[in-house]
C-alpha cells in the first residue's frame, strides 16, 4: 500500500529537519575546526627578561605573540642607563648578579662557558640579546610603543578575548588579542612612605628613592643615611661606604647576610639549592629547620655584634647577598642602626634614642606592585592583594586568558622562574592544560598564604616570597615537565646529580613538552661551566695517587696515637 498525502508531509518534513540538523552539526564541525587551525594571537607586555621568554614560549606553542616595549630596547631592568626612565626598572652601575650564572640561566640556554660565574649587569644584557638572537624573536617585537589600556572585550564571556590600546610616536592603535602576557615587571613605583616618618617636612637636607641613585660620585663627603636593608640599601652602603663623611644604615627587622662565596670558593647557591638540602630540611619540624638555618647564617660572622640579626628568627627572612658589608661595618665606614623614629632639620633620631647628623637621606624602601594599564578594577585587586592562583592567574577572570609573569620573589634566579610561568600559561591559553574550579585555586591561594605566613611572616615586603625549587616544581607538574624518579633507573649517574647536585634550570627540560635533547650535557658539564673562567692560571693539582698515600698516612697517624691515648692509665 502507497503511503497518503499525510504520511508523505510527515516523511518529507522528517527529511527536511534531518538534512537541516546534518547542514548545522557540519557547519559547526567546520567552524570548530577553523577555531582550533586559527593561530592564537597573544600581546606579550614587556621586553624585559619576562616579556623575552614569553615570546619564545608562546612560539614554542604554535602561538602568535606581539611584544609590545614602551623603550627603544630590550633587556628590562637589566640594561642600566644614566637617566630613570618612567615605567621601567632601574640599576645603578655597578650591579653584579646574587645568583650563579648556572643557576639563572634559561632551561634550554645555558651562559656561555668564559661568562663569569657572577654576572655584571652589561653581561646579563649580552645574554638576553644571545637568547633573542638565537631564538629569533626580535622580529615579534615592537619598541618604542606604549601600551595605554587593557580591558576585557564586549564578548568576553565567550571568546576571553582583550582590548589593547598601544601609543606609537603619538598616534593611538586599538587591537584585540585572544590572550595577554603581563610581563612588565614591578620595580618601577617606588614605595615612599614619608608619612611614616615624623618630621621629614622640616628636613633642611636631601632625600630620594634609592631607584634614583646610579653610581657614589654624588655622596662623596655627604653624611648619608640609608633607610631599609635589601639588596640595594646594602649594596648602595657599601659602595658610597668608601668615599662619604659617613653612611648610617636603618633597619627596622634586621638581616641575614650571606656571601656569594661558599665551601671551598663554589657559589653559594649551587652548594645550597639542591633537592637534597630541601628534602631533608621538609622532613624535619619547622622549628629544627629554622634552628639549622639560623646556626648557617651565623657561620660567617656573628650577625648580633654587627648589628645585623633578624629581630624574629622564628621566621626564615629573605637573605640578602653581599660579600662586603660586614668588613665595611667593622672598619667603621658603615654603622647599623634600628628604625628611625623622627627628622630635624638636620638630623635624625633612632629607636634606641639616639641621634645622627645627616645630610642626604636614601630610601630603600621597595616598591609598590601596580600596572597602570589595566583598567579592570576586580584585576586591579587582585594584584594589589596578589590573589593569584601560583603568582600567575587571577581568579576574578571567568576566562582564563591573562597572566602575569615575572611577578614573583623566589628565594633564587627570576629568569628560570618567569620561563615556567610563561610555559605553563601558554600551554593554558592552548588548551593543552587547564586550570582547576574558582573554589579550588582561591582555595590554593588561602593554604598557600597560611603556608608562607607560618615560613615568612604576613609583612608585606614577603609576599612574594617563595621558595625556589619547590615553586619550579609546581610549576613543572602543570606542564609534566618535572625530574621524576624514574631517572634513577634509567640514568643513575645524571639522577645522582639531579637529586644531589645543585638544581640548575635545565633539569625542567628533562622530560615533558618542551624536552631538550641538551639538557643531560648541560647538567652534567654544569660545574666545568663555573669553574672554566677562574681558571686563568694553571695550577697543576697533586697526583691522586700521592694525595691517596698522605690520607692513609695521616689516618693510620692518628689511629695509633688514639689507640695509645685511650691505653694509658692517666694523661698525666
Amino acid at each position: 500500500m502507497w503511503p497518503g498525502p499525510s504520511s508523505l508531509h510527515i516523511c518529507g518534513c522528517g527529511v527536511k529537519v534531518a538534512l537541516s540538523f546534518l547542514c548545522g552539526f557540519t557547519t559547526l564541525t567546520l567552524f570548530l575546526s577553523y577555531r582550533k587551525t586559527m593561530t592564537m594571537r597573544v600581546a606579550v607586555i614587556g621586553c624585559g627578561p619576562s616579556g623575552l621568554t614569553a615570546v619564545k614560549c608562546c612560539l614554542d606553542e604554535g602561538l602568535d605573540p606581539i611584544c609590545f616595549e614602551q623603550s627603544a630596547d630590550l633587556g628590562g631592568l637589566w640594561r642600566f642607563t644614566e637617566e630613570v626612565e618612567d615605567g621601567r626598572g632601574s640599576m645603578y652601575r655597578s650591579v653584579v648578579t646574587n645568583t650563579s650564572k648556572e643557576m639563572m640561566c634559561y632551561t634550554d640556554f645555558p651562559f656561555p662557558e668564559d661568562f663569569p660565574t657572577y654576572l655584571h649587569n652589561t653581561q646579563v644584557l649580552e645574554y638576553l640579546r644571545m637568547y633573542a638572537d638565537h631564538f629569533d624573536l626580535l622580529k615579534y617585537i615592537r619598541f618604542k610603543t606604549k601600551v595605554c589600556c587593557v580591558k576585557r572585550h564586549a564578548d568576553f564571556h565567550t571568546t576571553g578575548q582583550w582590548d589593547i590600546v598601544t601609543e606609537t610616536d603619538g598616534k593611538q592603535e586599538l587591537n584585540v588579542f585572544d590572550a595577554v602576557l603581563v610581563c612588565s615587571g614591578h620595580h618601577f613605583e617606588v614605595n615612599l612612605p614619608l608619612e611614616s616618618f615624623p618630621g621629614i617636612n622640616s628636613f633642611k637636607g636631601i632625600f630620594c628613592h634609592s631607584r634614583e641613585y646610579k653610581n657614589p660620585k654624588q655622596y662623596e663627603g655627604k653624611r648619608v643615611l640609608i633607610v631599609g636593608l635589601g639588596n640595594s640599601a646594602a649594596d648602595i652602603a657599601v659602595e658610597i661606604g668608601h668615599t662619604a663623611a659617613k653612611v648610617v644604615l636603618s633597619t627596622r627587622h634586621g638581616s641575614w647576610v650571606l656571601t656569594r662565596i661558599s665551601n671551598m670558593g663554589n657559589p653559594i647557591d649551587m652548594v645550597y639549592a639542591t633537592r637534597f638540602h630541601f628534602w631533608i630540611r621538609d622532613q624535619l619540624p619547622m622549628s629544627v629547620a629554622l634552628w639549622i638555618n639560623n646556626k648557617k647564617m651565623n657561620q660567617w660572622f656573628n650577625h648580633a655584634n654587627y648589628g645585623l640579626q633578624p629581630q624574629d628568627r622564628s621566621l626564615m627572612r629573605e637573605p640578602i647577598v653581599n660579600d662586603h658589608l660586614p668588613s665595611l661595618i667593622l672598619s667603621g665606614a658603615v654603622r647599623v642602626k634600628p628604625c628611625v623614629t623622627e627628622f630635624g632639620e638636620g638630623s635624625v633620631s633612632f629607636e634606641d634614642g639616639t641621634w645622627e647628623e645627616v645630610d642626604t637621606v636614601i630610601f630603600a624602601t621597595g616598591y609598590i606592585v601596580s600596572y597602570g594599564y589595566l583598567q579592570e578594577a576586580d584585576l586591579q585587586d587582585d594584584v594589589s592583594k596578589l590573589s593569584l592562583f601560583k603568582k600567575v592567574f587571577a581568579t576574578s577572570l571567568e576566562k582564563s586568558t591573562l597572566a602575569f609573569i615575572g611577578l614573583t620573589r623566589s628565594l633564587g634566579a627570576i629568569l628560570p622562574a618567569a620561563e615556567m610561568q610563561a610555559r605553563w600559561a601558554t600551554r593554558v591559553f592552548k588548551g593543552s592544560v587547564r586550570l582547576p574550579s574558582k573554589s579550588a585555586m582561591e582555595n590554593y591561594i588561602r593554604k598557600s598564604m597560611e603556608e608562607r605566613a607560618k615560613w615568612f611572616g604576613k609583612d608585606k615586603s614577603q609576599i612574594l616570597l617563595s621558595d625556589f625549587i619547590p615553586y619550579m616544581d609546581e610549576l613543572a607538574m602543570e606542564i609534566g615537565a618535572k625530574p621524576s624518579l624514574s631517572l634513577f633507573l634509567k640514568d643513575f649517574k645524571l639522577a645522582r646529580e639531579v637529586f644531589f647536585g645543585p638544581c640548575t634550570p635545565y633539569q625542567y627540560r628533562l622530560m615533558g613538552p618542551g624536552a631538550w635533547k641538551g639538557a643531560r650535557k648541560a647538567i652534567l658539564t654544569q660545574w666545568e661551566r663555573t669553574l672554566k673562567p677562574m681558571r686563568t692560571r694553571v695550577v697543576l693539582e697533586e697526583p691522586r695517587t700521592m694525595a691517596r698515600w698522605r690520607f692513609f698516612m695521616i689516618f693510620g697517624i692518628l689511629t695509633v696515637a688514639l689507640a695509645a691515648l685511650l691505653n694509658c692509665e692517666s694523661l698525666f
